[in-house]
């Protein structure tokens, strides 16, 4: 079990980063959030399998086709539990 905490920085809000975060996620059975962030950024957390766990954070380094990722910063933590994916408006 890990859990990656995630901040995108780039062309990543208006180009439904953070739906297409939490299908991605979804798909890979992870727990976890994704919001918007006022300076531009764009901060998730995910948690799950450690194999699942670094797939996302590598699909986070392209992100959805309109996307353009200039930077992805990873903090590894200590799993907390999250129960679902969901996006934090």
């Amino acid at each position: 079990m890990k859990r990656a905490h995630v901040f995108v920085s780039g062309r990543v809000q208006g180009v439904w980063f953070r739906a297409s975060t939490r299908d991605k996620a979804e798909e890979l059975s992870l727990n976890g959030w994704v919001r918007n962030l006022p300076d531009g950024r764009v901060e998730a957390v995910f948690e799950g399998d450690d194999r699942a766990v670094e797939e996302m954070v590598e699909w986070c380094r392209h992100g959805p086709p309109m996307a353009r990722v200039d930077t992805v910063d990873i903090e590894y933590e200590k799993p907390q539990g999250e129960r679902s994916f969901r996006i934090i408006y």
